[in-house]
């Protein structure tokens, strides 16, 4: 059985709010921003060739803007909010009996509600940019199974799709859920010929002392890693 609790609305609502207003300055804004992006981010992340500790993606989360954590509660309680995302995600992935459901975003335009994928699809091109030579071993196959993220990814996606029908784009934001499924399984059954239990990350029940290894797994102390 997974030991992890997936987050409500509301804890949802709370680190999407986070990693949107940490930045005080947008136009030298790095890492990634909107629990969209991070759920991208996290699903590239959860599916590829090798294994990802948090001491290697949290930094990728932050860029050069890590957040100055003014009590060490503070930082514990937005890291296991994403620990408990990830492991969702994880999940989700893993189980044949659901249905993968990112985590995109909506935008309202003269009372029309359009689901924008872009941001989701950005954040999953982060995650791969994490071990991207491992990725590329995937070759063509792996590819043409990226080809719906790539698209929403970046202006060379963009321009194509700006050639497309509404209709064909649409089709196109509706193959993403199976795209990241499809990609995930590519990953996994070349990791292991038989079955694997999921992987979930351990949540930290606690803050550590300052001077008690970090719990992003930097080997650091915490008052010189995530508390400074």
């Amino acid at each position: 059985m997974v030991d992890y609790e997936p987050l409500n609305e509301e804890e949802m609502d709370e680190l999407d709010r986070f990693l949107l207003e940490r930045i005080e300055d947008a136009d030298k804004a790095e890492g990634l921003f909107g629990l969209s992006e991070l759920d991208g981010f996290f699903t590239a992340v959860a599916s590829g060739p090798e294994v990802v500790p948090p001491s290697v993606w949290l930094p990728a989360v932050w860029g050069e803007d890590q957040p100055v954590w003014e009590t060490a509660e503070g930082f514990e309680n937005i890291f296991q909010l994403m620990v408990r995302h990830y492991n969702d995600v994880v999940s989700v992935l893993a189980a044949a009996e659901f249905e993968f459901g990112p985590v995109f975003s909506q935008h309202e335009v003269d009372g029309n509600q359009y689901t924008v994928v872009d941001e989701w699809c950005f954040g999953y091109m982060q995650g791969i940019a994490l071990c991207a030579d491992a990725w590329e071993a995937g070759g063509d196959e792996l590819f043409e199974l990226l080809q719906p993220i790539l698209l929403f990814s970046g202006e060379p996606g963009w321009e194509v799709l700006d050639t497309l029908s509404e209709e064909d784009v649409n089709d196109l934001k509706a193959s993403l859920p199976g795209a990241a499924q499809d990609i995930h399984h590519f990953w996994l059954a070349r990791r292991s010929p038989q079955p694997v239990e999921i992987e979930v990350m351990n949540q930290p029940e606690s803050h550590p002392g300052l001077d008690a290894p970090c719990v992003c797994g930097s080997g650091k102390p915490f008052r010189k890693c995530c508390l400074h």
